[in-house]
């Protein structure tokens, strides 16, 4: 049997009536668990009609008022995430405890935007000409839309919607429609939290619902996440659209192995980064660069680790790594490494190989030594449990290779001296940079984002730059009249 997943719109579960829907899967068992909708342009014409009516009061409210909504949600949120944990390792596959490692980043960004009311301050100049002040405001979009991934079915969604519901916006959100139940999980805590109806809304759907937000008239900006040919695309059709864009595509994250880095230190963290939600991250290190004597002891110490991970179902508590989205995701990533291996790279532990469970669309993880620039496991974002190393001869080189790369997501590096931490973190040319940590994600009052083809548009995401993508700034120059030269009647009694 299967459920059906609907829209959530004016604060309720509304049925889609375009007769069109996709098939949800369990990745641990492949088995379909659910049909979702997907809407039509005149499905979400309604949705954003609704939105707007909604946005008008919402810009009225105070900010305590606001920010009071914005506690309610954290608590209830943090209260049940358990609950929402175990929706996402169903419909995405990843363990349960990095489900609930990005509900808790998540919940980063919520915090972050309880503070609205000192976000949102202005600045403020007493007599900036005789008589004359002048101070600046910010003010909502309107309605705004997020079309986010299926890697992170939680956090990328909570990483939008909460700055811009704190800002006054509403928010539309068109979730993946390969995990979309998190959403609805998310609208039902908006509504509990008090927030009013149509400021949270969820439209499922495909390309027909991507297309119509990107041309919707009363849609004034869009975020996404997602692969880079897709944010190309969401940038230049918004842009032209006359819409504010920030589209977050690929990666190919490198960690600079020096000579000097403690070995394992880095086996632990590339490990962990690399094939933690089964390397369905765009902050997963997929390279390691190793610079001389550092690279047989790296790659020894990378390979003694994988057969101790246990790989099965996510829901399991003993589980270390869940299976890929879709059994066609899994096919491509092993194609990769036959890719790999055909071009001459050494296949050290062999992903494709082992006792996988029979059921579900799993991967074993794969480590692939000697491998150069010109592989298409080097040039390409497999998004998938492979790692990829690289041997070069110096710093110099190492520090070249990652800056050539046409993505600029994160990066990090793994030294014991200062100097060459600091001087790595001044010379890369990527967005976010880690020193000795293995995911360089900022905390939520920094912003997240990269450079090159790893972003589109100008604004980083969540922190003070999604406060700044979801506002506009107003100045006023005011000037009052004289009270000693004016008629006014100031309320003082007069004696006759």
């Amino acid at each position: 049997m299967t459920t059906r997943i609907s829209h959530w719109i004016d604060g309720r579960l509304q049925e889609g009536t375009s007769g069109r829907t996709a098939p949800v899967f369990n990745p641990a068992t492949g088995q379909q668990t659910a049909e979702v909708d997907l809407a039509s342009v005149e499905e979400l014409d309604r949705a954003v009609a609704s939105a707007v009516t909604a946005a008008r009061q919402w810009r009225r409210a105070s900010l305590s008022h606001r920010s009071a909504v914005l506690f309610a949600f954290r608590e209830l949120l943090h209260r049940r995430t358990t609950e929402l944990a175990a929706i996402i390792t169903a419909e995405h596959g990843k363990v349960l405890s990095d489900a609930a490692g990005e509900i808790a980043r998540g919940l980063e960004n919520v915090e972050f935007a309880t503070g609205v009311p000192n976000l949102l301050k202005g600045g403020f100049s007493e007599q900036a000409a005789t008589g004359v002040d002048v101070y600046n405001i910010r003010q909502p979009l309107g309605v705004v839309a997020g079309i986010t991934p299926f890697n992170f079915p939680a956090m990328v969604p909570l990483w939008m919607c909460a700055n811009a519901i704190a800002c006054g916006n509403a928010f539309i959100l068109k979730p993946s429609e390969k995990d979309p139940s998190a959403a609805l999980f998310l609208g039902e805590l908006w509504k509990e939290a008090g927030l009013p109806d149509g400021i949270f809304t969820v439209v499922h759907g495909d390309k027909v619902a991507v297309d119509a937000i990107l041309d919707h008239d009363d849609i004034a900006a869009v975020s996404f996440v997602g692969s880079t040919p897709i944010a190309r695309y969401i940038y230049e059709r918004g842009t032209a659209a006359g819409k504010r864009v920030q589209a977050l595509g690929g990666a190919k994250n490198h960690a600079l192995v020096l000579p000097d880095a403690d070995v394992d230190l880095a086996a632990d963290s590339v490990v962990s980064a690399a094939y933690g939600a089964a390397g369905e991250r765009c902050m997963a290190l997929s390279v390691a660069v190793a610079v001389g004597d550092v690279a047989q002891p790296l790659v020894d110490a990378i390979a003694v680790r994988l057969p101790k991970l246990t790989i099965g179902n996510g829901a399991d508590p003993g589980t270390d790594m869940g299976p890929l989205i879709t059994a066609e995701h899994r096919d491509k990533v092993a194609g990769y490494v036959d890719a790999g291996e055909a071009a001459g790279a050494s296949v050290v532990v062999d992903g494709r190989e082992g006792d996988l469970p029979s059921e579900g669309f799993f991967l074993g993880t794969t480590l692939l030594d000697h491998v150069t620039p010109q592989m298409t496991v080097y040039t390409d974002e497999i998004f998938g449990p492979v790692l990829s190393v690289v041997r070069v001869d110096t710093y110099e080189q190492g520090l070249a290779l990652i800056n050539s790369n046409q993505y600029a997501n994160g990066t990090t590096i793994f030294t014991r001296d200062g100097g060459a931490a600091r001087q790595f973190q001044f010379d890369v040319e990527v967005g976010m940079v880690g020193i000795n940590v293995p995911i360089p994600v900022p905390v939520a009052y920094y912003s997240f984002g990269g450079w090159k083809d790893s972003l589109f548009g100008d604004t980083h995401m969540y922190g003070p730059e999604g406060i700044s993508f979801y506002t506009r700034g107003k100045v006023v120059t005011q000037r009052w009249p004289d009270p000693a030269t004016s008629s006014v009647d100031l309320g003082f009694p007069r004696t006759r």
